[in-house]
């Protein structure tokens, strides 16, 4: 399922900035959940799936009130692209998690989706 080399972005911003304009209901879990004036939300699983793609790092997760959120640890620095979600600051438990924990929070077409839509951006 990691079909893009790691690095392809020059920075997290970079991947950020892509991302924002691959998100969308299609790719959000669940798809109802998506608007375009929060377009992070529900996207916490495929984004952590996809930094690590780019950055490598570990995926990391903590409990939120909607659930289980999940980001990144790149070079000991906690990566959160999708923080700006909330509405109020989160707890951040940096429990280690796994690809296989952010996939089954996600679905594979999903992730096909986004990484297609990064690539055809580039």
């Amino acid at each position: 399922m990691n079909d893009m080399p790691a690095k392809s972005f020059d920075t997290q911003i970079d991947l950020y900035r892509k991302l924002r304009t691959s998100w969308s209901a299609e790719t959000a879990s669940p798809p109802e959940s998506w608007s375009a004036e929060n377009p992070a939300k529900n996207h916490c699983s495929v984004t952590a799936l996809i930094v690590q793609d780019h950055f490598g790092g570990d995926i990391l997760a903590t409990g939120t009130v909607g659930g289980t959120h999940f980001y990144n640890r790149i070079d000991g620095t906690r990566w959160d692209l999708t923080v700006g979600q909330f509405a109020e600051p989160i707890p951040f438990d940096d429990i280690p998690s796994s690809r296989d924990a952010a996939m089954r929070d996600t679905t594979p077409e999903k992730y096909q989706i986004i990484t297609q839509r990064l690539q055809a951006s580039r």
